[in-house]
């Protein structure tokens, strides 16, 4: 009898398991959290992290085992450069919109995901608001935008989820007054909230 009822609770655990990655699935959330900026080594500068914010929203539509999650989020990215006896930071303020594609395993409310995909930024300085850059962040505009690659882990439980993920900046951001440019890379520490789901 014993055997008959660990059989049966590991065969509906399975299931569990099985159809919660089959089944299609979709939420909605906000999502908030810190980086860490760095600017990719460079001869004549040395950089230090330094901390920025994120805070925006998230979906994640998912079903056979994978899922798709955009975001779009402001975030605030931060790094001090150091030439000699000098110091300069810098801070730049962008619209961040990640195009992510994962997987996720678990089940009754707990489990872990990993993604990566594409990340797209529409920088918010002088010459563009933060109006224009939700407009070409919503219209795809690319000209004249920042690209990263994001590679990342998250644990969600019930309508918790935390997020830990790394970016590798593709195109390069001047400093020095525009006489020199490199790529930022981040790590992001987020925690969402899931505000409904079907």
């Amino acid at each position: 009898m014993k055997k008959c009822i660990s059989f049966l609770t590991v065969c509906l655990l399975m299931a569990k398991l099985t159809t919660a990655q089959i089944i299609p699935s979709f939420e909605f959330g906000v999502k908030g959290g810190m980086n860490l900026s760095r600017f990719s080594h460079t001869a004549t500068f040395a950089t230090e992290n330094r901390a920025g914010y994120l805070g925006g929203i998230y979906a994640r539509a998912g079903g056979l085992g994978f899922n798709f999650q955009p975001e779009l989020y402001i975030t605030s990215k931060s790094v001090t450069v150091n030439s000699g006896s000098t110091q300069n930071k810098a801070t730049f303020t962008s619209i961040d919109l990640p195009l992510l594609l994962g997987t996720k395993i678990g089940a009754f409310g707990v489990g872990g995901r990993f993604y990566t995909g594409p990340l797209v930024s529409f920088a918010i300085n002088k010459d563009q608001n933060v109006g224009d850059a939700l407009g070409n962040a919503l219209h795809l505009n690319y000209k004249d935008q920042n690209l990263a690659w994001t590679f990342g882990a998250g644990l969600d439980l019930k309508k918790v989820s935390i997020d830990f993920r790394y970016e590798y900046g593709l195109t390069k951001q001047p400093y020095n007054n525009g006489n020199d440019e490199t790529r930022i890379n981040l790590f992001n520490l987020t925690l969402g909230y899931r505000l409904f789901s079907l």
